[in-house]
């Protein structure tokens, strides 16, 4: 008996061995691949994340295996970083997550990996997620958590991703500002400690820092070489981006919803979805991440993300809140002259009793303001037709004044709380919907379901929001469930927008925070483009506009000409460089046209036509940044953008600072066919063409030598066009 009880023993073993193996799963776009490992029963593990590979037998047999969670939890091993930190509803804070199974789906363009992991003790389960694109090097991961305990678990730490990465020196490239100076890019080596980067501004959140990050691996952080992680958070609220590193520069990515007062109580069987984390890499350095993230963004990411941006007139710096029937339409007829295709009012058309005459007074009462518009908007979209131009109008919907009909009538749809003073935001009296509440959901809705009924000709709107949330508290949810508004506020805000791309799927739609205070991809998953920057000086926005096209394509990034003496500044430039430096991104017009001279207005005409020739290949090409504007001593920017097939690309250069006998550099190009020709040709030239116009030259020549241009007046510019001959 003894004997049979031994060999049924050996046999259990033997089988065990051949039976329960680790398996690894390889996720591959066109040049990256992900590697993971696992043992049904067992944890998941992050082997690799990097350039393409065909076998995991190149990772393991070179000795280059992570062996890292792929979701670490806590209660165990305590003393490292955790990913997601829970209390069961019995007071224990552990967690353990096994694999069992992995689901697979597909669709035209993508596959999603779902990895199962489940706790062996609680009936707790997380869904680790990747989706792999077939056509760009770009991965999305985010996490699914969800029980079926008795009663509610708390989820005080719910990042979407968890990344390792090799030991070695990393250097972070990152994102920082204020209003009016958003997206100034700031680099950095990661040191043994924790670095965060965060948003609690609760609506908006890429007016300080922004929801995304690079990673230079081993080396300083360089344009066109070197291995390079990209990632970008999927999310229009509070985030954390963290990176925990130790002494051995073993560093570690979580990235997600900042949990800081949201810890969420998770019912029984109720999904906790987090959003996805964008992640790409490239050996092309900073640029070829940039590029990834472009080429995803156009093709899956923006709304009509391939199709060509209008140029446009905003009222705004133009007449501020002075908007009259006969002003809008001269503006119409103004911007038509010139060759331009949109025109948007801006601020102060509504109010009734509490008529929009400053920015204290209206907001939320969105009925036309008669004295100012006695022939309402729908004569506005009929001036625009006659002008053969398209009409847009502007809104701050998730937004009310004290001095409105519609806080009068519903005082506790705003966020607030019962037993504190109100703070107020913009102009004194401003305060923000609680978008929590189904019924202010319906609201923000119908605000432009009746725009867009009453007056069908509305073409685009520019979605304002102008104030951060204060006085934490929602009157709509239950006392126990106060943490969960800010997470709250922006699924209510994901539904608006759904319904609103559902029933209106053409209509083009611009996210402004106050500036560039919803420059991020949470937003931009139902935005046609964004306001990069309420200061449209030239010269700040070369800085802006660089440090944003490290993560978001020049086809959402509105770039505007302002006025001769910049209303913010009060920098006076050439109005040749403010239309060279708005070139670089969706260019568009913000000023009084009738306050411009005969020959500024012919030269806005010929600037016009000339970014007409130009506008593919900057809205859909390849970007290469070539002389930072951060770098001081050059004392010059340039960048370039190239078309797919690599037969036309457009060149931009800028002069930061004029001083005499200044050394000027050699403008080496990137990205273009060595073994074309190219002829050059100038656009937009002020008076006569640049000394190289009409000439050929190789690409090889250009990437390699490149070409002397003389930039000797103060603010000066050029855009040069490349076609193949």
């Amino acid at each position: 008996m003894r004997q049979t009880i031994i060999t049924f023993l050996l046999f259990f073993c033997i089988l065990s061995v051949f039976t329960v193996k680790a398996e690894d799963f390889l996720l591959s776009t066109p040049n990256t691949s992900l590697l993971l490992e696992a043992t049904k029963g067992k944890p998941l593990h992050f082997q690799y994340y990097g350039s393409r590979i065909e076998s995991p037998s190149e990772v393991y047999n070179s000795g280059t295996a992570l062996w890292q969670l792929a979701y670490p939890a806590f209660g165990i091993e305590t003393p490292q970083e955790a990913a997601v930190r829970v209390t069961h509803n019995d007071g224990n804070m552990s967690l353990v997550l096994l694999f069992d199974k992995l689901e697979k789906s597909k669709d035209a363009a993508s596959e999603t990996w779902k990895f199962i992991l489940k706790d062996p003790v609680y009936p707790f389960q997380v869904n680790v997620c990747y989706k792999i694109y077939s056509d760009v090097d770009v991965i999305e991961t985010w996490t699914e958590i969800f029980h079926r305990e008795k009663k509610p678990v708390m989820l005080y730490h719910f990042p979407s991703a968890s990344i390792p990465f090799r030991p070695g020196k990393q250097y972070l490239s990152h994102l920082h500002g204020a209003w009016a100076n958003e997206t100034q890019l700031y680099e950095e080596e990661l040191l043994p400690g924790v670095k965060i980067i965060k948003n609690t501004d609760g609506v908006r959140n890429a007016q300080t820092d922004n929801p995304s990050l690079m990673l230079s691996v081993g080396q300083e952080p360089s344009e066109n070489t070197g291995a390079v992680f990209g990632a970008t958070l999927i999310w229009s609220g509070n985030y954390e981006l963290k990176i925990d590193t130790d002494y051995y520069r073993r560093s570690r990515l979580f990235a997600g919803i900042n949990p800081d007062a949201s810890q969420y109580s998770l019912m029984p069987s109720e999904i906790f979805l987090t959003p996805p984390l964008a992640i790409t890499y490239s050996v092309e350095g900073k640029g070829g991440v940039s590029r990834n993230f472009h080429r995803w963004a156009r093709n899956h990411q923006l709304n009509h993300g391939t199709q060509l941006r209008d140029i446009l007139l905003n009222s705004w710096e133009g007449v501020y809140l002075n908007i009259t029937q006969d002003i809008m339409n001269r503006m119409m007829a103004d911007i038509a002259s010139l060759g331009g295709e949109l025109f948007v009012m801006d601020d102060g058309w509504f109010g009734d009793k509490h008529a929009r005459k400053t920015t204290a007074s209206g907001l939320g009462d969105w009925m036309v303001d008669k004295k100012k518009l006695p022939q309402g908007i729908e004569a506005l979209v009929e001036t625009a037709k006659k002008n053969d131009i398209k009409f847009g109008i502007w809104i701050e919907p998730e937004m009310v004044n004290s001095n409105s009909e519609l806080f009068e009538k519903h005082p506790k749809w705003v966020i607030g709380q019962e037993n504190r003073t109100q703070r107020y935001g913009r102009g004194g009296h401003q305060m923000v919907l609680d978008l929590s509440n189904p019924e202010v959901q319906d609201f923000i809705f119908g605000i432009v379901d009746n725009l867009m009924t009453k007056y069908p000709g509305i073409a685009y709107i520019k979605w304002d929001s102008n104030m951060s949330m204060y006085n934490y508290g929602s009157y709509y949810l239950p006392k126990d469930k106060q943490a969960h508004l800010e997470i709250e506020y922006h699924r209510g805000f994901n539904k608006i927008l759904e319904r609103i791309r559902t029933k209106y799927p053409d209509l083009i739609l611009q996210a402004c925070g106050g500036g560039g205070g919803r420059v991020s991809y949470g937003t931009m998953q139902y935005m046609d483009e964004f306001w990069t920057s309420d200061n449209i000086d030239a010269w700040q926005r070369i800085f802006i506009q660089w440090g944003c096209s490290h993560f978001y394509p020049a086809i959402a990034m509105a770039a505007h000409v302002s006025a001769t003496k910049n209303h913010g500044t009060g920098r006076v430039t050439p109005l040749k460089f403010r239309f060279d430096v708005a070139m670089s991104g969706r260019m568009g017009i913000e000023l009084q046209p009738k306050e411009m001279s005969e020959n500024e207005l012919a030269f806005s005409k010929k600037a016009i036509a000339g970014y007409k020739k130009i506008r593919p290949v900057v809205q859909l090409g390849d970007q290469y940044r070539l002389i930072s504007p951060y770098d001081r001593q050059q004392d010059f920017a340039s960048l370039m953008y190239v078309s797919e097939n690599k037969k036309e690309a457009v060149f931009f250069a800028y002069k930061l600072q004029h001083s005499r006998n200044q050394m000027i550099p050699r403008f080496r190009m990137a990205g273009l066919d060595a073994s074309k020709k190219y002829r050059l040709e100038e656009i937009n030239p002020e008076d006569k063409p640049f000394g190289l116009q009409g000439k050929t030259v190789t690409g090889k020549y250009l990437m390699e030598e490149g070409v002397d241009l003389s930039l000797t007046k103060e603010y000066a510019s050029i855009v040069v066009r490349l076609i193949e001959q």
